[in-house]
């Protein structure tokens, strides 16, 4: 199986700037390929292939020999990224999406990450990491590295912290059987409603840093557009989203990972998330939540340690009684459940869950 180790990397200045040197070539280069296909479809109705450009670098390097300080692998991953966001562009149209959105060009500082695919870096005992045309980066292994090492991608965030991540490979870490199995309700009140009658808090980070982020949004609006001070005031504004970022992420991971420690069997809802934040009473709040992120990360953790995953249709989870299976309406408003047939009365997350395992332990064929 393929797994990303990330680390964060602490650059000199010269090393810094080499960084963003050889960012600048990727962009340029990549804007300079799209530019190429785009005009041979226009005039000639060719299609370019990834290693049709591929065969031109050499000339580019004649022609800009600033392309030549870049390792041969990194120019050649620009390529492969353009064709596949070309290859995305042309699914999206075969599919008659409404805005398929042709890849863009990239503007300065909108090309943030380089990969070496294959070869041309290396990690040295003494820990630190050697990037070709870079040198010898100090970076900060918290954890090893298991498995093969694959690919190296060099990353810049918005605030301009650096980071490292090595995609290799390696065998699944299975965990102990487990015979606990669970059902999982998330909402917006509680994050998560397990089938055991454990609740898990929404700990709500945008919320928390709502006030935050508006004084320093206010601040911003104030200054010139186009002037240094607004340009160099982005970072304070993007700190504060990477904060939110880095908190929601933590959690997502802690929460998924207490899971599956713990329960041989997991059952979740099958949410379709983005069109459930069409409600734009609930829009925020549902991003907010981050469901998606937690189900995913959820999903890969199940997968490596061998547990089983499953999510089921969460059509009337809520409506449906998990004693005698009536069915009534249950509006948001109404947060108790309360069965005429049998009189069992319950939270209604807590009922929802007990549903969601049902259906997930008969969708794999298993007696609860």
């Amino acid at each position: 199986m393929h797994k990303t180790f990330s680390y964060r990397i602490y650059p000199t200045k010269k090393q810094e700037t080499r960084l963003n040197e050889t960012l600048e070539e990727c962009r340029w280069l990549y804007n300079h390929l799209l530019a190429n296909r785009k005009d041979a479809y226009e005039q000639k109705g060719e299609s370019l292939s990834c290693y049709g450009q591929i065969t031109t670098f050499s000339i580019l390097k004649q022609e800009r020999p600033s392309l030549a300080t870049v390792h041969s692998q990194v120019l050649q991953n620009v390529a492969v990224r353009l064709d596949l966001a070309m290859k995305a562009f042309f699914r999206r149209v075969k599919a008659h999406e409404e805005e398929p959105g042709f890849p863009r060009f990239k503007g300065k500082n909108r090309y943030d990450s380089l990969t070496y695919p294959q070869s041309g870096f290396k990690l040295d005992k003494q820990g630190k990491l050697y990037a070709s045309g870079i040198g010898h980066l100090k970076i900060v292994l918290h954890r090893p590295i298991r498995g093969k090492i694959k690919t190296l991608t060099i990353r810049r965030s918005s605030t301009g912290k650096w980071s490292a991540s090595f995609s290799v490979e390696c065998d699944p870490e299975r965990l102990p059987e487990c015979p606990e199995q669970v059902g999982i309700d998330v909402g917006l009140k509680m994050f998560a409603t397990l089938s055991n009658g454990t609740e898990v808090e929404n700990p709500r980070f945008f919320r928390q840093e709502e006030k935050a982020l508006a004084k320093v949004n206010r601040k911003h609006s104030k200054l010139v557009k186009g002037s240094p001070e607004r340009r160099k005031h982005r970072k304070a504004v993007a700190r504060v989203h990477e904060r939110i970022a880095f908190r929601r992420d933590n959690f997502t991971h802690q929460e998924s990972r207490k899971i599956v420690n713990s329960h041989g069997v997991i059952c979740v809802e099958d949410l379709h998330v983005n069109r459930m934040t069409h409600n734009h009473c609930l829009a925020k709040s549902i991003h907010d939540a981050s469901w998606s992120e937690f189900f995913s990360k959820l999903s890969c953790k199940a997968e490596e340690a061998g547990r089983m995953y499953v999510a089921v249709n969460p059509a009337y989870t809520s409506q449906d009684c998990s004693r005698c299976h009536h069915r009534q309406a249950m509006p948001l408003s109404e947060r108790i459940f309360h069965c005429p047939c049998c009189l069992l009365s319950l939270d209604r997350d807590l009922n929802a869950a007990l549903n969601i395992l049902a259906v997930g332990l008969h969708s794999l064929g298993i007696n609860p």
